[in-house]
């Protein structure tokens, strides 16, 4: 059976863009390493409905499987660059499973 893609979704708000931009320097390359795939951004979440918890940067990107994301995150090369994310935002990191592909 084929592992589903999943989607990372990652809310920050930035409160140190200097350290911050150590982070960003480091992430493509990591994720091009686990044939991660960058999506979009957006600093302007526009809420149709209901509660605005979301605040600041929405980043989207994905992995073909779980397996994928999961050697991503647990890479200490990864964990040694995040200490920037953690130093220069706040962030809450959700993974969310696609759905199987139709015959």
């Amino acid at each position: 059976m084929t592992e589903l893609k999943v989607y990372m979704i990652a809310n920050l708000q930035i409160h140190d863009p200097k350290i911050y931009r150590k982070y960003e320097k480091g992430f493509f390359q990591i994720l091009k390493k686990y044939d991660g795939q960058f999506i979009t951004y957006d600093d302007d979440v526009f809420h149709v409905e209901g509660d605005e918890r979301v605040k600041g940067r929405i980043i989207l990107f994905s992995f073909p499987s779980k397996t994928k994301a999961e050697e991503w995150y647990a890479d200490p090369e990864y964990q040694s660059i995040s200490e920037y994310r953690r130093a220069g935002a706040t962030t809450t990191l959700t993974r969310v499973s696609g759905l199987p592909e139709r015959e």
